[in-house]
């Protein structure tokens, strides 16, 4: 391409997305050097600061890594598929399976600073709950990792008088997680309920996950109802949206 460089605010999402596009096309596998900074300026005419941003559009969005000394190249890091419908169906936790047993993901995940505690209901997640401020409930925060990194945070909270005196309130929930204890005490989840959201993390998520500037997480609040219809938990759960894929299979 010949002519004057131009370098209008705009520029650089468009070279992104034409980068984006090969990389969707397979034309730069996982592994494979994308283009430079250089070759960017020469084949898109324009300058280093457009050339920089497009290739920064890029590893914000989780589909490059940069190692210092070495070029920019296409993340082999495979996406979990997070099929929703499957993980959640009572052949999984009634039989005492890990949700994670049916992600589609290369490694297994890695749980970190697991906490349990007895707290007292705030107005929010007491509402949430259907309950009243203040009351008791067990809230269990933990991290998952696959590999060195952080790929999704959840906090759960179970009213304390379906918690106390089981694996629900210690760190070892056991096979089948909290809904296989909930079943073992008459309290089977028999509906479940997600709410999906896509935002910018706080500095906070991007703490806990590692997130690279400019990407957006993933928020997902979970409701899991017993036959009564009461609550018997929310999960409130943060994933780095570079690292996810959520599946949702409806039967017409």
């Amino acid at each position: 391409m010949t002519g004057k460089k131009r370098d209008d605010g705009a520029r650089y999402e468009e070279i992104a997305d034409e980068l984006r596009a090969r990389i969707d096309s397979g034309q730069y596998a996982p592994g494979d050097r994308v283009p430079g900074e250089n070759e960017i300026m020469t084949t898109f005419e324009v300058g280093r600061d457009t050339a920089w941003k497009a290739l920064q559009v890029l590893r914000d969005q989780g589909l490059t890594e940069t190692r210092q000394g070495a070029p920019t190249r296409v993340r082999k890091f495979e996406r979990i598929v997070r099929p929703a419908n499957k993980r959640l169906s009572r052949e999984v936790w009634g039989d005492g399976k890990s949700m994670w047993s049916v992600d589609i993901v290369d490694k297994r995940p890695t749980p970190l600073d697991v906490e349990v505690q007895r707290v007292e209901l705030d107005a929010r997640i007491a509402r949430m709950l259907g309950m009243e401020a203040g009351l008791p409930a067990v809230r269990r925060s933990r991290r998952y990792a696959i590999g060195a990194k952080p790929v999704m945070r959840a906090v759960s909270h179970i009213p304390a008088d379906l918690a106390d005196g089981t694996p629900i309130a210690e760190v070892d929930t056991g096979d089948g997680g909290i809904y296989g204890r909930l079943k073992d005490i008459g309290h089977a989840p028999t509906l479940f309920r997600e709410e999906v959201r896509s935002r910018m993390p706080t500095k906070a998520e991007k703490d806990w996950l590692d997130i690279k500037r400019g990407t957006p997480v993933i928020e997902i609040i979970r409701y899991a109802a017993e036959e009564s219809g009461r609550i018997v938990e929310v999960n409130e759960m943060i994933l780095d949206s570079s690292s996810y894929v959520l599946e949702y299979v409806i039967p017409s």
